[in-house]
């Protein structure tokens, strides 16, 4: 199947994606321009027609209410992330649209599913001693304009279930986490790719702290341990391009 030539993933370091997408439209997933691997700030990007948060994690809300103050792009997100929103986001209720797991959202010819992901999702809460609850974490598919999927797995460890985002979705790429420690690493994105059935993986978190530790090499060895050698893996560095 391959990649999609009408679409690019450009990677900004840890879980930090600009997509160009074949409508023309720019879309941002788990924008933390601020890790110390990303060679773009969040105050030059000019452009945000679609943002994705996976989770509220630093790391993954990071830049985002930022730039879509400054942008107002379309925010579909976890419910309770949505309500959080409301109170900080210019538009106020009408700033993100609240869907949940199992869910679809669509815009401008793009489809946002929403999947299961087997993570946590609190971090602390400005100004308090209580941790800020945003919703459930996430893992996304989503349809371009012209039919190529893609599964963004979020913050995750590998579980049984991404046999069904298979059977459901289908998706032609997946960018999966592979650093270890807070997500799965590189044998466990190995069996990742084996249940979604894709043969071109994007591999993500990974790098950015020296705890996040796993590497793309490492899921080659896994990749090839388990019969997978046709599987494909795209691995720029921070500010290259998938395309």
């Amino acid at each position: 199947m391959g990649l999609d030539p009408d679409t690019t993933f450009t990677w900004y370091g840890h879980s930090c994606f600009e997509v160009r997408t074949p409508g023309g439209k720019t879309i941002l997933i788990d924008p933390f321009f601020a890790n110390p691997r990303s060679p773009r700030t969040a105050d030059s990007i000019d452009r945000c027609d679609l943002m994705l948060v996976t989770h509220g994690h630093f790391d993954h809300m990071g830049d985002a209410v930022a730039i879509a103050s400054r942008l107002r792009p379309v925010w579909p997100c976890m419910h309770e992330m949505s309500l959080w929103l409301g109170r900080r986001l210019p538009g106020g209720s009408d700033a993100a649209v609240g869907m949940n797991k199992g869910g679809t959202f669509e815009v401008d010819g793009i489809k946002v599913t929403m999947t299961h992901a087997d993570h946590s999702a609190g971090d602390w809460n400005p100004g308090g001693e209580t941790t800020l609850y945003l919703g459930d974490p996430v893992g996304l598919v989503v349809e371009l304009e012209n039919g190529f999927r893609f599964y963004f797995a979020g913050d995750t460890a590998a579980f049984g279930d991404m046999a069904l985002i298979r059977e459901l979705h289908a998706p032609q790429l997946a960018f999966l986490p592979i650093g270890g420690h807070f997500t799965m690493g590189p044998r466990e994105a190995a069996l990742a790719a084996s249940l979604l059935g894709v043969e071109d993986v994007v591999p993500i978190h990974y790098g950015t702290f020296p705890i996040l530790a796993g590497t793309p090499a490492e899921l080659r060895t896994a990749l090839d341990e388990r019969g997978l050698n046709g599987v494909r893996i795209h691995a720029p560095e921070p500010g290259g391009t998938v395309a």
